[in-house]
């Protein structure tokens, strides 16, 4: 019988369970921060992430109105609920349930998300990925990946992997970066079931659990609980096991290595940059064509 090629031999181990806080951006709308400003470095190239999800209007009717970014890309992942984007580039979505919005922000875009719904349930992620030294200055672009658009296979032990980014069992997603090689899968593991997912020894790695728990060699990891994955030369991948029907994200990517400045939505290599964004944005230059 041939081996299975994507089976993983020795699961990397959890090095640190991770709570996140809850706080509240853009005009109000509430989420829980779950990649902090000091886990940038560990978990280079990704700068952010935040989970939201409320059945409560008042958490989320606001939205995002404009703002500026530069130097990053945000991808944000729809898992429930109905959300606009208009930005300086041109460019207008509607993000909808199941749907992913990338944005690569490059040298600089002014964008607005707003809820397109009173009622009902808004759930879904933003993960901020980094961009090189090399492209913190390219064009804007954008894309809308509907939710009947991104790949997604069922294991033999039933588990279904929505394919975000990277590639995963021999399937590969819509989007792919060259420098941060990012890999983001949605895991839906129904109860006494297993995922493997090989991962290359260089990538930093994390899985969020939003559904149930799962167990990641030996460490339990429940439900509103980030664990960053140690980063092992002994271990091929990741081995993901559910003990009941869980949900969980698995981002890895390839660290750039390069200084992280941030100041508020702007990412850049250095201060100087930084108070050259700043000019920018308070001349109404950043986000002109």
């Amino acid at each position: 019988m041939n081996a299975d090629p994507n089976a993983v031999h020795h699961s990397r181990p959890v090095e640190q369970l991770i709570s996140g806080r809850q706080t509240s951006d853009g005009a109000g709308v509430k989420l829980t921060r779950v990649l902090t400003g000091d886990l940038q470095q560990r978990l280079d190239p990704f700068l952010m992430l935040d989970a939201f999800g409320s059945d409560n209007p008042d958490d989320y009717i606001a939205g995002f109105p404009d703002h500026p970014h530069r130097g990053f890309e945000t991808i944000t992942y729809m898992i429930a609920g109905r959300m606009q984007h208009h930005d300086s580039a041109g460019h207008a979505g509607l993000l909808e349930n199941g749907g992913v919005q990338w944005m690569t922000a490059g040298r600089g875009i002014i964008h607005s998300e707003i809820p397109q719904q009173e009622h009902g349930r808004m759930e879904g992620f933003q993960l901020w990925l980094n961009l090189p030294a090399t492209d913190k200055m390219c064009a804007p672009w954008y894309r809308d990946l509907s939710a009947s658009e991104l790949p997604r296979f069922t294991t033999p032990s039933g588990v279904e992997c929505i394919l975000i980014a990277g590639s995963s069992h021999g399937h590969d997603g819509l989007v792919s970066r060259d420098k941060t090689r990012p890999l983001y899968l949605d895991l839906h593991l129904p109860a006494n079931s297993r995922f493997d997912q090989l991962l290359a020894p260089g990538m930093n790695a994390f899985v969020y659990v939003y559904r149930g728990s799962v167990s990641i060699a030996g460490t339990q990891v429940p439900q509103g609980r980030m664990a960053i994955l140690a980063n092992d030369p002994a271990s091929d991948g990741i081995v993901l096991e559910a003990g009941t029907d869980s949900r969980v994200i698995l981002v890895a990517g390839q660290p750039l290595g390069e200084p992280i400045v941030q100041y508020g939505p702007f990412v850049m290599n250095s201060e100087a940059e930084i108070r050259q964004t700043l000019d920018d944005y308070r001349s109404g230059r950043l986000g002109q064509p």
